[in-house]
C-alpha cells in the first residue's frame, strides 16, 4: 500500500483556555487531491499552520515522507517541498507581479549583479499562462483585483514545482472561467504526482477535483473518506453536527415596500454608463455579472467612494449632490466590502472596536465612549451573530474568517443602517455559517431593511434574490424577477 508523503497524528494546539485542535489526523498521498472540510473555526488553517511548520502543535507527531517535520525558518517550508496558497494573500503589494512570483529567485545578469526584468517578466508571463491568465507582469501588485492577485498568490505556490501543494480556499476570489483554468493545473499537477491539500467551501470545488476528504468540526477529527463513497448531504451534516434542510431560508417577499434608493442615468468615466434601477424596503436586490462588469464600481459610486460623472443618487426620495462615504453612513447606507480584511476591519483592535466603529459618534455624545452601553449592545450582536470568540476583546486577527464576515456585518447593523450593500457577503464562509448569514439577512427584511447583494455565486444570487439586475461591461443588461431567473438567462445577459 502507498505511504503516505504527509501526515499527523494526535495534533492538539491551544491558545489560552480555547482548544482549536484536539486529536486531528490527516493523511495526504502522492497523486492525490485531499479536501479538508469544516466550518469556519473548525481549525483548518491552524492544522495548515501546523502542517507547515508556521505553529508547533502542543502535542501530536506531523511526519514528511517518514521523517518527523522539523521546521525553523519559513523559507524552509520551500525547501522541503511544500508550496502554500494562503487564504489570506501572501503578496508584496507595491512590487511587481513577477517581482511576487519570483521573489528571491530573481535571474541576473552582469555576474548576477543586476535582475534580468526582461527575463523575469517573461518567466512570469509563462507561469501565468498555464490559468489562462493574460495579467501584466510589470503591474504593481497594488493594482490589481482580488482576483488577479488570487491568481498571482496561485502562480507563485506552482512556480516553486513542490510536491506538496496546499491550497486554502484557492478559488473564492476567481470567475468561473478562471476556476476552471486552475482546475486544469491541478489536475496536471496531480497527474505529475503531486500530493494536493484542497480546502474549499465550494462543494462544486470538491465534486470536481477531490479523491479523498477529511472532515473537522470545532477542532476535532470527524472523519476520513474516499469522496467517491460520500453524498454531498452526509458531508455537510458531518461538517455542521446537524442536518441543513435547504441552505436557503423560506422567505416571502413584502410587497409594497418603501422605495428607499433610486439610481437614475448614472455614469462613471470608463466604468459606468447610464445605470438606473430602483431598490425597496424589504427586498433583497441582487446583481450579477462577470468580473470586470462594473458590480463592486457601482456600489463604489452609490457609497460616494468613486466620482459620479453623471446621474443621480436618491436616497429616501432626497437626491444626493455631494456624496462621500462618511455621508452615505449617516443617510443608513452600510458597505459590506468584498475584502473584509483591506477595507472592512482593523485587524489589529478589537471586536468590540471593530463593531462601534461606524457608530463611534453615537456611543460617545460628550466626547468619552459609554463603555458599558458599547460592551452589552456588542455582546447582544455578537450572540445574535454566533461569533465564535473568547470575548469582544479579542482582535480580529485571531477570528477565522467567517467569523470575521459576522462582525463585519454586526458593525452595521450597530449602527442601525436600514439600506445594506453587500459584496460578495459570503465569500470563503463555510456552509453552516452562510446559512446563519441568509437567516439574519431574511430577518432584517422583516425589519424593511433594504438588502443589495453582489454576488458570483449564481445558486446565492436565485436563492435569495426577490430581483436581479445583470450587468455586463458597465450597463445593466438584464432585469429578472425571481421567477423568470434560471442561470442560463443570468449567464447570457452577463455576456452582453
Amino acid at each position: 500500500m502507498m505511504k503516505p508523503i504527509l501526515q499527523a497524528e494526535g495534533v492538539c494546539k491551544s491558545y489560552a483556555t480555547v482548544k482549536v485542535l484536539q486529536d486531528v489526523q490527516l493523511r495526504l498521498f502522492p497523486g492525490e487531491v485531499h479536501a479538508l472540510v469544516g466550518e469556519n473555526g473548525a481549525g483548518k488553517s491552524t492544522l495548515i499552520k501546523a502542517l507547515t511548520g508556521i505553529i508547533k502543535p502542543d502535542s501530536g507527531h506531523i511526519v514528511l515522507r517518514g521523517e518527523p517535520l522539523n521546521i525553523s525558518h519559513p523559507k524552509e517550508i520551500e525547501e522541503k517541498g511544500i508550496g502554500i496558497v494562503h487564504q489570506e494573500f501572501n503578496l508584496m503589494p507595491e512590487l511587481t507581479v513577477a517581482q511576487n512570483i519570483f521573489i528571491g529567485r530573481e535571474p541576473g545578469r552582469f555576474l548576477n549583479w543586476l535582475i534580468d526584468e526582461k527575463r523575469l517578466n517573461q518567466m512570469a508571463a509563462e507561469t501565468l499562462s498555464q490559468f489562462g491568465s493574460h495579467i501584466n507582469p510589470s503591474a504593481k501588485v497594488s493594482s490589481l483585483s482580488v482576483a488577479q492577485q488570487q491568481m498571482v498568490e496561485i502562480a507563485k505556490a506552482v512556480s516553486y514545482r513542490c510536491e506538496i501543494l496546499i491550497m486554502d480556499e484557492p478559488t473564492a476570489a476567481l470567475t468561473d472561467k478562471e476556476a476552471e483554468a486552475l482546475f486544469s493545473v491541478v489536475e496536471q499537477l496531480k497527474d505529475k504526482g503531486v500530493a494536493i491539500l484542497f480546502v474549499s467551501h465550494r462543494m462544486s470545488d470538491l465534486q470536481r477535483l477531490a479523491d479523498r476528504v477529511t472532515v473537522l468540526r470545532d477542532g476535532r477529527f470527524i472523519a476520513e473518506h474516499l469522496f467517491a463513497d460520500i453524498d454531498i448531504d452526509t458531508l455537510v451534516r458531518e461538517m455542521v453536527g446537524r442536518e441543513l434542510k435547504s441552505i436557503f431560508p423560506s422567505h416571502t417577499q413584502i410587497s409594497g415596500g418603501e422605495r428607499t434608493l433610486s439610481v437614475q442615468h448614472l455614469c462613471v468615466q470608463g466604468v459606468l454608463n447610464d445605470i438606473s434601477f430602483d431598490a425597496y424596503s424589504g427586498e433583497i436586490l441582487g446583481i450579477s455579472g462577470l468580473m470586470g462588469s462594473g458590480r463592486t464600481e457601482l456600489a463604489k459610486a452609490i457609497i460616494g467612494a468613486l466620482p459620479i460623472t453623471s446621474g443621480k443618487v436618491l436616497i429616501g426620495g432626497v437626491e444626493q449632490t455631494r456624496l462621500s462615504p462618511s455621508r452615505t453612513v449617516q443617510l443608513g447606507i452600510g458597505y459590506v466590502t468584498e475584502d473584509r480584511k483591506q477595507n472592512g476591519l482593523f485587524m489589529s483592535k478589537s471586536i468590540k472596536e471593530n463593531i462601534i466603529a461606524p457608530s463611534y459618534a453615537l456611543y460617545s455624545p460628550r466626547g468619552f465612549i459609554q463603555e458599558s452601553r458599547a460592551v452589552r449592545d456588542c455582546n447582544n450582536l455578537v450572540g445574535k451573530m454566533r461569533v465564535r470568540a473568547i470575548d469582544i476583546g479579542q482582535q480580529m486577527w485571531r477570528l477565522s474568517g467567517g467569523n470575521q464576515q459576522k462582525v463585519v456585518l454586526s458593525k452595521w447593523l450597530c449602527r442601525g443602517s436600514n439600506i445594506l450593500i453587500l459584496d460578495e457577503p459570503t465569500r470563503g464562509i463555510d456552509v453552516g455559517s452562510k446559512y446563519e448569514i441568509y437567516q439574519i439577512m431574511h430577518e432584517l427584511l422583516e425589519q424593511n431593511v433594504t438588502i443589495i447583494m453582489i454576488s458570483s455565486d449564481l445558486p446565492e444570487i436565485l436563492g435569495m434574490s426577490d430581483r436581479i439586475l445583470v450587468m455586463s461591461k458597465g450597463r445593466i443588461t438584464a432585469e429578472l424577477t425571481r421567477e423568470e431567473a434560471t442561470q442560463e438567462k443570468i449567464a447570457h445577459y452577463s455576456l452582453g
